[in-house]
Order: structure tokens, then sequence, then C-alpha cells
């Protein structure tokens, strides 16, 4: 990725008739985008900070994009870059991943990235046929982040209890994904 100037970065692009272009492109990737972020930092904080990052240099460097070409890779070759770039502030931390092991992992990710959003709009689907305190309940946990003690306490359960409800709703969730990829791929 080029180089660009941190003092134009809250610049719009010229008014060239590609926002527009650039809002469908970056509509349609974005989930992916996110996806690929979250796989290659495992911190869905970082990740967050990273894209809204990755967001921002997009939609100041969408004049370099050349139409017709990948957005999806261009996309993600700027991730790859703020991730790095995130990653030199992260110096402090014990455990770092190598360049070579992030690139190997980002090549990984390039061919996998259409399977996983497969797999993701199919834990939508099958969080959508979950019935509705069951849905209450994934959000409360993998939404919104809750302590398991503070949704018992809310639902007025044990925390065993929750901890089975919890259990029995990744299980059902697992085989439902399954199913749907079983009838995709037959």
């Amino acid at each position: 990725m080029a180089d660009f100037d941190e003092k134009t970065d809250c610049a719009p692009p010229s008014p060239s008739g590609r926002d527009e272009e650039f809002v469908q492109l970056f509509t349609l990737n974005q989930h992916r985008i996110y996806i690929y972020l979250v796989s290659l930092v495992h911190d869905q904080n970082a990740a967050d900070d990273i894209f809204q990052e990755t967001m921002l240099v997009l939609w100041r460097e969408f004049e370099r994009f050349e139409p017709g070409t990948n957005f999806m890779a261009w996309s993600c070759t700027v991730a790859l870059n703020q991730v790095r770039a995130w990653r030199k502030k992260q110096q402090r931390d014990r455990l770092q991943f190598s360049d070579e092991f992030l690139e190997a992992l980002s090549q990984e990710l390039d061919s996998s990235t259409d399977y996983l959003q497969r797999r993701y709009e199919m834990l939508r689907n099958c969080i959508a046929k979950l019935p509705q305190h069951h849905r209450q309940l994934i959000a409360y946990r993998y939404s919104s982040g809750h302590a398991i003690n503070e949704i018992a306490e809310q639902t007025q359960r044990s925390i065993d209890a929750v901890y089975r409800l919890l259990s029995r709703i990744r299980r059902t969730l697992q085989d439902c994904v399954t199913d749907q990829l079983v009838i995709e791929d037959a």
C-alpha cells in the first residue's frame, strides 16, 4: 500500500463521483474485512479498533484504488498494514507473532474468506431459528459480553444452569451449521 499523508487523514476523496462506488464496495465487503481482522488478531476489541482505522485508510486512499480490480484484496492489504501498525504499538506485550507468521496466516485467510463468510451467514440463520429467550441469552453472553454470574442473576437461574443452557445452545448451533454445510455441499 502506498503511503499517505497523516495530516490529510480527514479529507474526503475529491469529488470525482467515486464516493458512491466506495460506499457500495465497502458495504459489500465490510463484514469480510472484519472477519479477516478478527482472524489475524484474535481479539475483538483490537479488531474493532483496527477495523475503524482500516475503514478510514480505505476511505482516504480510495482514489488510488483501480476500478475493476479486486476491492477485497486491496482492503485486506490495507487491513494487514493496519495490523502491522497495531502490532508495533503492542511491542510491550510478551507474545508477538512474527511478520512471516502473519503473512502466512493472511494468505491462509485469503483462501478461506469465502468459506468463513458462508459459515457466518449460516450461523446467523441458525441463531434466528432459536427461541427468543435463547437468542437473548446468546446476545447477553457473546454480543454484550456479560459475565455468567450477571446473566444468572438477570435470568434468575443458577450459574450452573446458565452454563448448561449455553452449552446446549452452542451444540444446537453447531449441529445447525453442520447440517446446512452438508445440504449446501450435496
